[in-house]
């Protein structure tokens, strides 16, 4: 008696409703990447953070009103010298153009709380309201982090709303917390979330 050949049973056809709505939760990831701004620099927020607390350090020691502005605007500088490059390295790694699309829409909510920081620390410190101008930064810099980062990636506004949040203490708190609060907001801020970017949102 001749034996039966065993069959294998035949695999079940997958519904085209199933592949359909895999094509569509493909697209839709896509286009929600496409609309982020992920160039955020993350190995650069953690080198800004640890240039923000050296100038806390140094902002800490001086005697006069313009040499601790000095200090700060002196770190500005150097924040801003690190920040476009890595943006731009990392934009360039992800093959998406820094301001155009994404970028530029991060750029237009970014741009104008520091322009309103920049006026307002000219005029306190005309005024002799410097001690003020540590809760107007961390405050309008995170309004900034916030506006721009809604069209980033989550982590990103919600950085801004850390920094709000030390702005608004800095404004309540006496004047000699000032460069403490700035070294936790630009310091260890940007350290913390800025590693966390690097490694999530490749670098």
């Amino acid at each position: 008696m001749l034996a039966t050949p065993i069959r294998s049973p035949r695999a079940e056809p997958i519904p085209i409703d199933a592949r359909a709505a895999d094509h569509l939760r493909y697209i839709r990831e896509t286009m929600q990447r496409a609309g982020e701004f992920t160039a955020v620099p993350g190995w650069g927020g953690v080198a800004m953070g640890f240039t923000a607390i050296a100038a806390a350090l140094i902002a800490s020691r001086q005697t006069s009103p313009g040499t601790w502005l000095s200090t700060w605007l002196i770190e500005a500088l150097v924040a801003l010298a690190i920040a476009l490059p890595a943006a731009a390295h990392k934009a360039h790694r992800a093959n998406m153009p820094l301001f155009s699309g994404p970028g530029r829409k991060f750029l237009l909510g970014f741009a104008p709380p520091l322009l309103a920081g920049a006026l307002l620390t000219f005029v306190l410190f005309r005024a002799g309201g410097v001690a003020a101008l540590p809760g107007v930064w961390l405050l309008l810099y995170g309004t900034g982090v916030v506006t721009g980062g809604a069209f980033s990636v989550r982590v990103v506004p919600v950085m801004g709303a850390c920094l709000m949040a030390l702005g608004a203490a800095a404004l309540f708190l006496p004047a000699h917390w000032g460069d403490g609060l700035m070294a936790v907001g630009f310091g260890a801020v940007h350290i913390g979330f800025g590693g966390w970017i690097a490694r999530r949102y490749g670098g």
